[in-house]
This record gives C-alpha cells, structure tokens and sequence, in this order.
C-alpha cells in the first residue's frame, strides 16, 4: 500500500513521494543514516528505535508504522495506535494515536535551512487523520507532543488541550473528527 503525497522541495518545486508500511530497509536507513546526525545535533529523537517499533507494528494488530520515502531515501517515519486510546472530549470517541513521528534530520528547519523537503511532518499527520477515517474514527488524530514540537502543530491549527501529567507534562493535542 504506497499512496503518492506532494512535498516541497526549496525553493519552490513540488515532488511526488510515497508514504507506505515501514520496512526492515527503511529502519535500516534510521540506523546507519539518521541516528548519528540525530545525536551529533542532540534532537530530543535521537534515542528512539525505530527497528522495535518496526517489529511492534509487525507484531500487534494496535501498531501501524509508516514511512515517507522519496529518491530512495526514507524522509519521515509515524507509528500509530489504532485501537486503544480515546478522545479527551467528554464523549470520548476512538481515535488514532500518534505514538511517534519524525522528520529526516535534513528536513529539519531546525537543521537545515532551508531543509532538503518542506511538509513531511504535515504530510504524516495527514496520513494519520486518512487513517482514522479509514477505521471509521472520523479523522481524529491525537498526540503529546514534545516541547520543540508544539509550535508545529499550533501552527497546524492543533487543538491543544495542555499538559498531561501522566505523560511527564507533554502537550496532548487532539483533532476532532473532520466536517463534510
């Protein structure tokens, strides 16, 4: 299942890449490629492995892991949770849980200026709320997100719904279902 998305790559051409199921390759790719600009640049991600979250996707049917890949080269990873975690409004309707997102480390504003490809964290939370329509959630997506996040998905029109004390005091962030 590989779906084209556009992103931008500076100054102004817009590309076609492919989001699909993350593959042993594309943790591969974290491994030899990512990990070690992560931590020379001490991203707050540079410790996450994304080769477990591979094989808990694999695993158990509540995991679904995904990457953006584009030349041949893997641009953005999400892993989400399908099944357990409900809204935050009183209602509390199933969503799709963003555990984890990432953006290459040369996507990155932060790192790169411009970076290499423009909208990939944007093209992975779209996926997820494409998701959630499809398991019948209606497109809402929720999230902690981490501190140097938060403006990301304020700038996105996030509702944010403040810090959880159960998850070290992370922003929750929460869209509701889509209007048609």
């Amino acid at each position: 299942m590989n779906r084209p998305i556009r992103l931008t790559k500076p100054p102004d051409d817009i590309v076609t890449a492919t989001i699909g199921l993350l593959t042993q390759e594309h943790a591969g790719q974290i491994e030899d490629i990512w990990e070690g600009i992560l931590r020379e640049t001490q991203q707050t991600d540079a410790s996450w492995d994304w080769a477990y979250k591979l094989r808990l996707a694999v695993n158990d049917d509540r995991y679904e892991a995904y990457g953006i890949e584009f030349e041949a080269l893997l641009q953005g990873v999400i892993l989400l949770e399908t099944q357990w975690h409900r809204s935050w409004l009183p209602q509390r309707f199933p969503l799709v849980y963003v555990e984890y997102l990432a953006s290459a480390p040369w996507n990155r504003r932060l790192l790169e200026d411009p970076p290499y490809l423009i909208g990939v964290g944007r093209a992975l939370i779209l996926f997820a709320r494409q998701r959630s329509v499809e398991l019948g959630y209606g497109g809402r997506v929720g999230l902690h997100a981490l501190p140097g996040a938060e403006a990301f998905y304020r700038r996105d029109n996030m509702p944010d719904y403040g810090p959880d004390p159960d998850k070290d005091g992370l922003v929750y962030f929460e869209y509701a279902a889509l209007t048609l």
